[in-house]
């Protein structure tokens, strides 16, 4: 399964080009109009990761896979989508699967743009997108608190979940989002938030959209600033890209476009930031298998113990798991080949207590 991460943003803030410039695709239309974008654009794309890639060149499989993640494009939202206004409202079931949303902010002055207000204003942007998640949140919990309330009469297990609602409704009627509840790891947000699927409950990576101009560190400008000041104080990721400038460079090879950046001073693409800052906020980790056939990388949350690793692969490897044989990334790689490290005693036998590290290379053996 693809790690799913939503695009949202307000029209023209250059959230398709975003999208194509991740996706190095033209799957979603661009144009100088709100609301090009009609129905959900989708793309599922490798994560890139040079560790996998040094790996595959030792081992030399006959395929190299990368981990996975699925980017959702969504209509541009307005002030009023919860209230139909716009577009955008209407395809919001479609993020709530997603694990993270990326919110495309616009920090570039270009008067052939059109855009709701005539220069750039990232906090009133921002304020937009939010109220309007919240209010999304805020009526599907109403529809949910109304079901439990009948509900509750018969299964008084139910209580403790509505307890719950009722606390995050409060909040979103005082502008708090989701993610301002106390307790998001209990039992009774868990399993409400599996059936609410809360938009903001979900991490957030704010994308600071620029032109190519104040892309260097040292001509940032003031919307820029306020952009990652603003995502400090939600507690949210930040990244600064140019989408046109990405999206320009996704016809060049890897060589190419790393030669590029390089001449710019930037040392990963939007592409490569977005997925790193996915990552740190979902707090997941790689763990790579090798051998002759192939070389994959798999996707699992930071803590996770050898069985959930393995359940990763085929729940068949969890069930019935007898233990994990682990290399260090780095030895792997200081060593050069399996051989080498059983050789020289370094690949070691880990049980059902083991916490996965990033980057460890694994074989697990089960029997079911």
């Amino acid at each position: 399964m693809a790690l799913g991460i939503g695009i949202v943003g307000l029209p023209n803030v250059g959230k398709s080009t975003t999208f194509n410039a991740l996706t190095k695709t033209q799957n979603a239309e661009v144009a100088n109009y709100p609301f090009c974008t009609i129905q959900p654009n989708r793309a599922i794309v490798p994560v890139p990761d040079p560790r996998l890639d040094k790996l595959t060149a030792l081992v030399k499989p006959e395929k190299e896979i990368y981990a996975t993640v699925e980017f959702v494009d969504i209509a541009g939202l307005v002030k009023g989508a919860s209230q139909g206004e716009g577009l955008g409202n209407q395809f919001l079931a479609n993020i709530r699967e997603t694990a993270a949303i990326v919110h495309v902010v616009r920090c570039f002055e270009d008067p052939n743009v059109v855009h709701v207000s005539p220069l750039p204003n990232p906090r009133e942007d921002i304020e937009v997108i939010n109220t309007e998640l919240m209010l999304a949140d805020l009526q599907q919990l109403e529809e949910k608190i109304d079901r439990l309330s009948r509900e509750v009469k018969g299964d008084r297990k139910l209580q403790a979940i509505m307890d719950v609602a009722l606390i995050v409704k409060d909040q979103l009627e005082r502008g708090l989002p989701v993610s301002a509840y106390a307790d998001m790891e209990s039992e009774a947000y868990q399993a409400l938030n599996r059936e609410m699927r809360f938009l903001t409950g979900k991490k957030v990576i704010f994308v600071a959209n620029v032109d190519e101009d104040h892309l260097v560190a040292e001509n940032e400008n003031v919307y820029v600033r306020e952009v990652r000041e603003i995502a400090a104080q939600h507690n949210g990721e930040f990244v600064k890209l140019c989408a046109k400038l990405e999206e320009d460079m996704a016809g060049l090879t890897d060589d190419e476009r790393h030669e590029f950046l390089d001449s710019l001073g930037i040392e990963e693409s939007g592409l490569e930031q977005v997925i790193h800052h996915g990552y740190h906020a979902l707090g997941l980790i790689s763990f790579f298998t090798a051998g002759p056939k192939e070389v994959r990388a798999w996707t699992v949350r930071r803590g996770a113990k050898a069985p959930e690793a393995a359940g990763v692969i085929h729940t068949d490897f969890e069930r019935g798991f007898i233990r994990a044989e682990v290399i260090p990334y780095e030895t792997y790689i200081r060593l050069g080949t399996e051989s080498a490290v059983k050789a020289a005693g370094e690949m070691r036998v880990e049980g059902r207590e083991y916490v996965v590290q990033d980057a460890d290379v694994m074989h697990f053996r089960f029997n079911v």
